[in-house]
């Protein structure tokens, strides 16, 4: 029996070095900074920079967090490739070294049906030895899973839930809705300002790419959840929702996220993709970091 994956999991950012080559020691230390305060690792995600990662960087990056992670906190690898076929390789490789699951994204650049889906997804789950998460991020893949289609995926065995990116409380409600009388399959919340509802509402986990930035602030969301104390619950979230509101009015998020760690010191390097900041967007960052750096006393 697949045992559940319950609290944070950390985006992580995958560090490179001055090269702009992937550097696993710096990778080991992100791991253990998560690690520290309870964070399950989520590897090759968008925070991760998986759309400018080879394969053979993939598959760095997923050893290196299994292996410095040594089983303390779950370690999930998204494997979203825009065929079926690459993603069912990628999956059994990374299966191969530990995980716990993998997640895939839904093919970009091609629109696809519903019934597409079904068949893409249903192929994944059969050829690859570990669990499976469908993840939901349509404003970066440019196809929707549909509730309803979710809910007739759960019907496969080794599929067991969705990571949900669409944005809105009203995308989450629909998974949490069509998954409501699915035992095994379980919604996570993907946007960081929707941990807190997501928990209270029924999500199993949170995946956060602001605990790159707050790795404490993010883990009271769900410590004093899982403890019953709403209240204290409800304060960690607002201090990351306004984490999240100033820091994305400033780039597209995982650049500003990437950017916000060097800024408290985290050896990170830069985002590989062509992103600039101005003079400005850094000045701005650097207050963000300094505001937001230190979890409050929760």
């Amino acid at each position: 029996m697949t045992v559940k994956i319950r609290g944070v999991l950390t985006a992580i950012v995958t560090p490179f070095d001055p090269a702009g080559e992937v550097c696993p020691q710096r990778l080991r230390a992100q791991v253990q900074r998560q690690v520290k305060y309870g964070n399950g690792i989520f590897c090759n995600g968008t925070n991760g920079e998986f759309f400018v990662l080879s394969l053979e960087e993939k598959l760095l990056v997923t050893e290196t967090c299994v292996n410095e992670v040594g089983g303390k906190v779950p370690v999930v690898a998204h494997i979203g490739e825009i065929s079926t076929r690459s993603t069912i390789n990628l999956g059994k490789a990374v299966a191969a070294m530990g995980v716990n699951a993998v997640s895939v994204i839904s093919p970009f650049f091609v629109p696809l049906k519903q019934s597409e889906l079904i068949y893409h997804y249903s192929a994944i789950a059969d050829a690859v030895p570990v669990p499976v998460y469908l993840y939901n991020i349509p404003a970066r893949t440019g196809n929707t899973i549909e509730p309803a289609t979710a809910a007739k995926l759960a019907e496969h065995p080794n599929i067991i839930g969705i990571k949900d990116s669409a944005g809105s409380y009203e995308s989450l409600k629909g998974f949490l809705d069509a998954a409501r009388d699915i035992p095994h399959f379980d919604v996570l919340s993907g946007p960081d300002h929707l941990a807190h509802q997501g928990f209270v509402d029924g999500c199993s986990a949170c995946i956060s790419g602001l605990a790159n930035v707050s790795p404490e602030g993010v883990s009271l969301i769900w410590k004093h959840f899982r403890d019953g104390n709403l209240e204290k619950s409800k304060a960690a979230q607002d201090f990351i929702s306004a984490l999240r509101k100033d820091l994305y009015a400033v780039a597209f998020a995982p650049a500003a996220v990437k950017k916000a760690a060097v800024l408290l010191g985290e050896d990170v390097g830069e985002s590989r993709y062509p992103i600039r900041f101005s003079e400005q967007d850094l000045a701005t960052i650097k207050d963000v970091a300094a505001k937001y750096g230190t979890a409050p006393a929760l």
